[in-house]
């Protein structure tokens, strides 16, 4: 029994050694906009920016960073102009897995994990505090060129432990993808 465990161990793990050369990029850099909305509160939006990196393992497989930060001012969402301001910041890493097909198009799903850092402030108060963060999700890529993309949207279920209780909230990303390495 043990030779058959270790017999289909070594088997999967010297198949990627005869695979041909990846036609997959070794990394992604990536950076856009993005938009998250908190599911409790239906009108509470934030907006600003998403950057990440990707080192791809092979064409199936990487590794990721993603960053992010996100604000609502005084006039927007639940707060109206009552001159409150808030702030969300990301900071996650995890495994992403890829698509390919005939290299125009990429899908992707991810799993990433990491710290969120909220902070609010109007009327001469401050208040922030620094969480898990977890986001599920995925999105497409469209080839531009060979080492630019578009990635059309990216959607996550994001959710964060502010005070330990849990947020559920919705983010969307798009912006471009530069490619490095084949």
């Amino acid at each position: 029994m043990m030779r058959k465990v270790l017999l289909a161990v070594m088997v999967i793990l010297l198949v990627p050694l005869a695979v041909p050369a990846q036609d997959a990029p070794k990394a992604e850099v990536s950076g856009g906009f993005s938009y998250l909305r908190s599911v409790e509160l239906s009108s509470f939006n934030l907006y600003g920016w998403n950057a990440g990196f990707a080192g791809n393992m092979n064409r199936w497989f990487g590794v990721v960073g993603d960053f992010g930060g996100n604000y609502a001012s005084p006039g927007t969402g639940i707060f109206g102009s009552q001159g409150v301001s808030v702030k969300a910041h990301t900071f996650m890493f995890g495994p992403r897995f890829s698509y390919r097909g005939d290299g125009k198009l990429t899908m992707f799903t991810h799993a990433l994990f990491g710290a969120a850092r909220g902070s609010a402030g109007g009327f001469g108060v401050s208040a922030g505090d620094t969480a898990f963060a977890m986001a599920l999700g995925g999105g497409f890529d469209l080839r531009l060129t060979e080492a630019v993309a578009l990635r059309a949207i990216q959607v996550d279920y994001l959710m964060t432990r502010f005070g330990g209780e849990r947020q559920n909230n919705v983010r969307l990303v798009t912006g471009i993808v530069i490619r490095f390495g084949k």
